[in-house]
């Protein structure tokens, strides 16, 4: 049966679900809650992570990254993993060893034990993310239904990306940076005891076989690129960059080209021909790139610039964050009648001002104009994600959609790491290109000072009151040029964003 069939049976066995469905949404909830609480709680404890532990800036940019880039090597296998032996088996299997991951990471003493515990909470978290995406195309039959159900789940990555700045503020000013982590066991715990009471069972009826080498070749593509891109953002351009390149296009090649040999292939490769699907991936990638970059500079500004404190940075976020959710749920009836060549490219204008008006704010020095900016930021990411998921799964037949998740998924964790990677990268660059350093300062302190920003705070804690307010002067002025400098480079790439979705995005079947 070919691709377009499949999707033909699925939508004339189509049914609207009724109560139990939609509480089986409710508890799919509370992991998606967790991971976009803890993305965004992450952020905003990092510059007590940073005084605390000390890292060095690479060591910062993999507390970060460790969780997205195991993650995104293992999503693929994971979500088809969950085709195979059961979605709901794997979610519980995640839910649980993501809790424990999670209340160790809590107490990690150094950031190399940090960094070891974000990247096992990457494998649990690879478990976790495409089944809920993968159970809702299972539960949400009918295409109505699933758009609503589609704008409930964007809208509860932005919810606890709202709710994570409040009450991560709210711990970290009563408690160490590590209990930001504990949020996990009360999360989840819920889940582990009401997920096999109302969320059904669900897998592909006809899995092929456990195909080792795919497993190995799809991490084998991901996690070198990925690790280079990070090397790149750090260091420039060496000779193992281009190694690890080459290792992750080789790999890559011969997955793609296993997947089209194998009679029942781990990812249908016929997917990525429909416009609405891979067009769909990209714009997910893109818009995560824009929004997690943001946050990664914003947060560090709003406490170690600004001086605000970690709930207050939190507070100064929220309205961008409520219209985010507002958008993503206002867009679903708006994108049953409108093409979405129309609605994603006209949602990411308003995100293309948002981050104009970071530039703008970075060099004015005002707050206001911040806060603005990342409300157009908001209302954009949020109704093009909402769009760009739905489309991915209706692209995808319900035996798939493990592995349709998948990709979703891995785009939106390979955002994340490009986010702060790229993003961070060149924000780390320019911080130090334009850092003017007072005279006077010891090696040791120089050095700290050129490596973060936080670093460059905490060495002017131990200096002389003038020393001290030239350093953070000096600081907060190479900071700023660097956001500002991201900025315009997080614009470039909503922009590519919106002529994607333009140019590849198809009517969707109704």
């Amino acid at each position: 049966m070919t691709l377009t069939q499949e999707l033909t049976l699925a939508d004339t066995r189509a049914q609207r679900v009724g109560w139990r469905g939609w509480a089986a949404l409710v508890v799919l909830m509370l992991p998606v809650l967790l991971i976009s609480v803890d993305n965004t709680v992450l952020s905003f404890a990092l510059p007590q992570i940073a005084l605390e532990l000390g890292p060095t800036a690479t060591q910062q940019l993999w507390i970060v990254d460790a969780y997205p880039l195991v993650l995104a090597g293992l999503l693929v296998t994971m979500g088809t993993l969950g085709d195979r032996f059961g979605r709901r088996r794997m979610l519980l299997i995640g839910a649980t060893g993501f809790a424990l991951v999670s209340a160790l990471s809590a107490f990690a003493p150094t950031a190399g034990a940090l960094i070891a515990g974000r990247a096992a909470m990457g494998v649990f978290g690879a478990m976790l993310m495409p089944s809920t995406l993968s159970l809702i195309r299972g539960i949400f039959t009918d295409r109505a239904q699933r758009r609503l159900a589609i704008a409930v789940w964007a809208a509860a990555f932005s919810a606890g990306a709202a709710l994570g700045p409040v009450v991560g503020g709210v711990l970290l000013e009563h408690f160490a940076w590590g209990s930001v982590f504990l949020l996990a066991v009360p999360v989840l715990v819920p889940l582990l005891v009401l997920a096999p009471l109302l969320v059904p069972e669900s897998s592909d009826p006809h899995p092929g076989r456990l195909d080792a080498i795919s497993i190995l070749l799809s991490m084998g593509a991901m996690v070198p690129v990925v690790y280079a891109i990070k090397e790149f953002a750090v260091h420039g351009p060496t000779a193992l960059i281009g190694v690890l390149v080459a290792a992750g296009v080789c790999s890559g090649v011969l997955f793609v080209r296993r997947q089209l040999a194998l009679d029942v292939p781990m990812l249908d490769m016929a997917l990525f021909r429909r416009g609405s699907f891979s067009g769909s991936v990209l714009v997910n990638l893109l818009s995560v790139v824009a929004l997690v970059g943001f946050l990664y500079f914003v947060s560090q500004h709003l406490q170690l610039i600004v001086g605000l404190s970690p709930m207050q940075a939190g507070l100064a976020l929220v309205p961008g964050l409520a219209l985010m959710i507002v958008s993503g749920l206002v867009v679903v009836p708006i994108s049953a009648r409108v093409s979405p060549r129309i609605v994603v490219p006209s949602a990411l204008v308003f995100s293309v001002a948002g981050y104009l008006l970071v530039w703008v704010s970075m060099t004015a020095g005002s707050l206001p104009l911040l806060v603005a900016a990342f409300m157009n930021l908001g209302i954009g990411i949020g109704a093009a994600e909402t769009v760009s998921n739905e489309l991915v799964l209706a692209s995808a037949p319900p035996s798939k959609a493990g592995a349709a998740s998948a990709v979703s998924e891995t785009a939106y964790e390979v955002g994340a790491v490009l986010g702060t990677t790229v993003i961070g990268g060149i924000l780390a660059a320019t911080y130090r290109a334009n850092l003017a350093l007072p005279a006077g300062l010891s090696a040791d302190a120089a050095a700290s000072a050129r490596e973060t920003l936080a670093g460059a705070m905490a060495t002017a804690d131990g200096l002389a009151p003038d020393a001290a307010a030239s350093l953070r002067e000096a600081a907060a002025l190479a900071f700023d040029a660097g956001a500002g400098c991201a900025a315009l480079i997080g614009a470039v790439l909503v922009v590519v964003a919106a002529v994607v979705a333009a140019t590849t995005l198809e009517e969707s079947r109704r």
